[in-house]
């Protein structure tokens, strides 16, 4: 029985990790929006993206920015508005929150504060490439965003070329025939999967060594989003001298 005259301690609220369309708006679960619809406030990467997403599915809720800037005064006031009992969702401008994004600096936040977090698995560029490039998934290793191949650009595509599994790269478009052409220097044989605007209409996934890609790229309409698969290195081991041998 309560104590009378003492405030009643209200639960924490949940923070929902959000899977949304990585392209086509109606690739989002049943699950998905029916935690959208309920949830008090949305945070967002991209409000302008979340509206025309919750639009499309006659969805009406209160959108925050997430990003890009001041991320640690939303977190604080995020993990605040969680404290006194208010429901969250996280969500990115596509994909799962989180990947690519400043969503962890929140989800651990959460974790420090005992807040209960729950992720709603969503669509995913970098499954959706893997499987459509042709190459093994067995195991493959994913590098994220990768900018300009200039400096630390151009470190991250040499360490992409050094593993024997295939490596993952979200591209911006600009830099995309930049990057190509630094693959095609550093590894002139190596086999490219190019996926451009996955799940749209305009869908399209270019395949070959990174020279052919690179002008396959230039009949095709601009893509809008580029993820990247470079096959694994393959090594060779000579009958004669049994030592191995890298093959690009």
């Amino acid at each position: 029985m309560e104590s009378p005259g003492l405030p009643v301690k209200k639960p924490m609220g949940s923070l929902f990790l959000v899977g949304v369309p990585i392209g086509h708006p109606d690739d989002i679960t049943i699950r998905a929006l029916g935690i959208l619809s309920r949830v008090d406030v949305i945070a967002t990467e991209d409000p302008i993206a979340t509206q025309e997403l919750l639009s499309h599915h006659n969805l009406s809720v209160v959108l925050t920015s997430y990003g890009p800037t001041r991320i640690k005064e939303k977190v604080a006031v995020l993990i605040n508005r969680l404290q006194q009992g208010l429901s969250v969702a996280l969500v990115s401008d596509c994909g799962s929150p989180v990947i690519s994004d400043p969503g962890s600096l929140l989800v651990a936040a959460a974790h420090k504060h005992a807040i209960p977090v729950c992720s709603i698995p969503g669509p995913s560029a970098v499954t959706a490439a893997i499987t459509a490039s042709g190459f093994s998934a067995e195991a493959f290793h994913f590098y994220g965003d990768i900018p300009a191949p200039t400096g630390s650009g151009k470190s991250r595509l040499a360490m992409a070329l050094m593993h024997a599994e295939p490596t993952i790269l979200f591209c911006q478009t600009q830099s995309c025939q930049a990057i190509l052409e630094t693959i095609a220097k550093a590894a002139p044989r190596r086999r490219i999967a190019l996926a451009c605007d996955l799940t749209l209409q305009n869908e399209t996934v270019l395949k070959g060594t990174a020279r052919r890609v690179s002008h396959l790229l230039k009949r095709i309409q601009t893509p809008h989003m580029v993820t990247l698969v470079v096959e694994g290195r393959k090594r060779i081991t000579p009958a004669k001298t049994g030592r191995r041998r890298a093959q690009h």
